[in-house]
């Protein structure tokens, strides 16, 4: 079912994704383009540090809307995504209620509404983010599934809620498990990589406009060379951005053939201790390509 797109076209979706921080590849804003048009779900696969978190945060941004965003773990559940009674609340009425059984428990005053419920409520005024769903079991994942076909829900107490318009929704995973085929199905997929040389230097000048063009390429290069030692927790754009920020507080214009350069920053760009031990080991070979 086709409904009223929040953006015109996909170059201007790329455009306001643009004025919203974000530089998207093409693909990307087809996939974000036709996810508002088809009112479907987008679902964005990648390693850890893609930006697939980023892609909804700035969908908010670029639409003027509010982020509700639902972090999904392990052991999490139907209460904690979507209503909670405050029966402490409650529990104080009925102690100070003269007619217990007149007393009403069970009102939207008592109502703890989760993310899911207030993006529900929210319609396409919000973006729905539900980040790193793969981290959740499959039983979570099965109610959303179904949540998501209804974009409605039935409190018992209350009836059915359902959204006057859709939210705009984004999933995201890390690939720690396959999500079901179902949700898969029900959702418009889309891979995210690492950006290559020429994206990444643009994102930096974006996202740190003191760095000038000389570090920003030194930068982009040298986490595209820091990707191919094979580390655990290779850098993402975040990290070449907070250390291209670094750098230029320093006055540090480019990294090739300075070793200083790469030892004072490398907490920056790197979050895991073998990591680094692999990455001085290299660093010399590093500093001075």
């Amino acid at each position: 079912m086709l409904i009223p797109s929040p953006f015109s076209s996909v170059g201007e979706t790329r455009e306001r994704l643009r004025d919203a921080s974000y530089i998207a590849d093409r693909g990307l804003a087809v996939a974000v383009f036709l996810a508002g048009r088809m009112g479907r779900p987008l679902l964005l696969e990648g390693e850890p540090g893609v930006g697939k978190t980023e892609v909804a945060k700035a969908v908010a941004r670029a639409l003027d809307r509010r982020l509700i965003r639902l972090q999904c773990y392990e052991g999490i559940d139907r209460s904690q995504a979507l209503y909670e009674w405050d029966h402490a609340r409650q529990l104080l009425l009925a102690r100070t209620a003269d007619d217990v059984r007149g007393a009403a428990l069970y009102t939207e005053d008592f109502l703890l509404a989760r993310p899911l419920l207030q993006a529900l409520r929210a319609g396409d005024e919000a973006v729905l983010l539900i980040d790193e769903l793969d981290r959740a079991e499959d039983e979570f994942e099965a109610f959303l599934l179904e949540l998501l076909s209804e974009m409605a829900i039935t409190i018992p107490e209350l009836g059915r809620i359902a959204a006057p318009t859709p939210p705009f929704v984004v999933i995201t995973s890390n690939r720690t498990r396959e999500l079901h085929d179902a949700l898969a199905r029900r959702c418009l997929y889309h891979w995210i990589d690492f950006p290559d040389i020429e994206r990444e230097i643009e994102v930096i000048r974006l996202r740190v406009p003191d760095a000038s063009a000389r570090l920003a390429r030194s930068v982009a290069g040298a986490v595209a060379r820091l990707r191919l030692l094979d580390l655990v927790k290779p850098p993402g754009a975040a990290e070449a951005i907070d250390w291209a920020g670094a750098l230029a507080l320093l006055g540090v214009e480019e990294l090739n053939g300075s070793r200083e350069a790469w030892q004072d920053t490398l907490g920056w760009v790197i979050k895991n201790h073998d990591d680094r031990d692999r990455v001085l080991e290299a660093l010399s070979e590093l500093a001075r390509e």
